[in-house]
C-alpha cells in the first residue's frame, strides 16, 4: 500500500505515491532522477547523501520519503540559480575543494546550510558543520578554504547571490 506525498524539490512541486519504507535518497535518485545525491554508507556516517530539507542539512539515507512530505528540498542539482553556481560551488572549484567528487555534493550542501545561518563562520565552526561528511581524498583543508571563500563572496562587500 502506497502513501501519497507532496514536496517541492529544487523549486518544482512533486506529488508521488511511495512505499512507506522508501528512503528519501532512493526517492530522489530513483523516482526523480536526481543522482547528484550520492549513496555512500546508508548509515548516516559519510554524509554523501546530504540534502537541504527546509534549509537544514540532513542525511537523506536515514530519512524516509514520507517524513519529507510537505517539505522544501534542495539537492546539489538545485543549488545553482539562473545558470550561476552558488558561491560554495564556486569556492570548491576555485579552492580545489574536490578530488574524486563523491563527497562533494554533500559537503557543498553542508557548507551552504552553514552559511545561510552563519555568514561569517570561524574555521572551527566550518569544521564542525562538515564533521558529519567524510572525505577520503582532500584532507579537508581545501574544503574549509572553499567555504571560507564562499563566505567572503556572500558578504555585502563581495558578490551577492
Amino acid at each position: 500500500m502506497g502513501v501519497r506525498i507532496s514536496l517541492k524539490v529544487n523549486g518544482r512541486a512533486h506529488t508521488t505515491e511511495v512505499e512507506p519504507r522508501l528512503l528519501l535518497v532512493h526517492y530522489l535518485r530513483d523516482l526523480l532522477g536526481l543522482t547528484g545525491t550520492h549513496i555512500g554508507c546508508e548509515t548516516s556516517l559519510c554524509g554523501a547523501c546530504t540534502v537541504l530539507l527546509d534549509g537544514k542539512a540532513v542525511k537523506s539515507c536515514t530519512l524516509l520519503a514520507v517524513q519529507a512530505d510537505g517539505a522544501d528540498l534542495t539537492t546539489i542539482e538545485g543549488l545553482a540559480r539562473d545558470g550561476k553556481l552558488h558561491p560554495v560551488q564556486e569556492g570548491f572549484w576555485e579552492e580545489h575543494g574536490l578530488q574524486c567528487g563523491y563527497c562533494t555534493p554533500g559537503m557543498i550542501l553542508a557548507g551552504a546550510a552553514l552559511l545561510a545561518g552563519n555568514p561569517d563562520p570561524s574555521e572551527a565552526e566550518i569544521r564542525r558543520a562538515i564533521a558529519g561528511n567524510l572525505c577520503r581524498c582532500t584532507g579537508y583543508q581545501h574544503i574549509v578554504n572553499a567555504i571560507q571563500s564562499a563566505a567572503r563572496k556572500m558578504k555585502p562587500s563581495g558578490r551577492k547571490r
